[in-house]
């Protein structure tokens, strides 16, 4: 064989060699996926929205067969489909407790002080950058809408005061305005967490409602009409302990000056 040719026939002979070694190694080392996966994914939504804590709804499937996981813990199927995957894979469906996303401010435009006027590309990630978006507040919703554009299932709009009000009856947990607001204002919430505050500034006093008409002044009233140790006071803010604290009631809202803690019943904000 020619010198010029030996180079290249070794080559593809290492490879041949290789590859039936690899072809073999497949076969007899791979590890067979579980059947049932494939029909647990069917039977879930393929929104592949995270809410359960996978990057997808094949990796929630792949828990749920390996029993690592019930199937509750889709937030986005219907009592239905869980039942159904439940009795497909014969465990129990666990408690879906409803879960929302909320925010944690009041201040729409009506209510926040303002400073000045922004004017430049609508996101509220681009006017966190310019001198808070022309609020006064630099902790508070900045109302250009970004947690509406992402969210997956549209179940976000902008009211009046240019605040996002979640369709709690629709809203899956997905965490994607968690994910999109860039002053982390969004909390994913139980939806009997009825008892929630509506406000991220640190101050108090004045200080705060200089700010902003809805802005919790720290007075320590909630904390003091509250059950026993659910709501404690840190940072100039209420912070509510329902794992710990007594039961959760209106009553602590009752004599709050700004209305900054509130009790929900349904959605967090009034519609357009």
């Amino acid at each position: 064989m020619p010198s010029f040719l030996l180079a290249p026939a070794i080559m593809v002979g290492l490879g041949l060699f290789f590859g039936i070694i690899i072809a073999v190694a497949y076969k007899f080392l791979q590890v067979q996926e579980d059947p049932r996966i494939e029909r647990v994914e069917e039977l879930l939504p393929g929104t592949n929205c995270g809410a359960c804590g996978q990057p997808g709804c094949h990796g929630f499937a792949e828990q749920l067969a390996e029993g690592s996981s019930q199937p509750s813990g889709c937030t986005v199927a219907s009592s239905e489909i869980i039942e159904v995957i439940a009795d497909f894979l014969d465990v129990d469906p666990g408690k879906q407790d409803k879960r929302v996303a909320r925010l944690h401010c009041a201040g729409g435009k009506r209510q926040a002080h303002q400073i000045a006027e922004y004017q430049g590309f609508e996101s509220c990630h681009a006017a966190a950058q310019v001198s808070s978006g022309g609020k006064g507040c630099s902790w508070g919703c900045l109302g250009l809408a970004d947690c509406e554009r992402a969210c997956t299932f549209n179940v976000i709009q902008m009211n009046i005061d240019t605040l996002p009000v979640v369709d709690v009856d629709d809203c899956t947990a997905c965490g994607d305005c968690v994910d999109v607001c860039p002053r982390d204002l969004f909390e994913i919430v139980p939806l009997n967490h009825k008892l929630f505050v509506q406000c991220s500034i640190p101050l108090e006093g004045e200080e705060a409602r200089m700010l902003c008409r809805t802005a919790c002044d720290a007075c320590g009233k909630c904390a003091i009409d509250a059950s026993p140790n659910l709501i404690r006071i840190e940072n100039n803010l209420p912070v509510i302990d329902y794992a710990n604290g007594g039961p959760a009631k209106a009553e602590a809202t009752f004599r709050c000056p700004t209305a900054s803690i509130q009790w929900l019943e349904g959605k967090q904000f009034v519609d357009r």
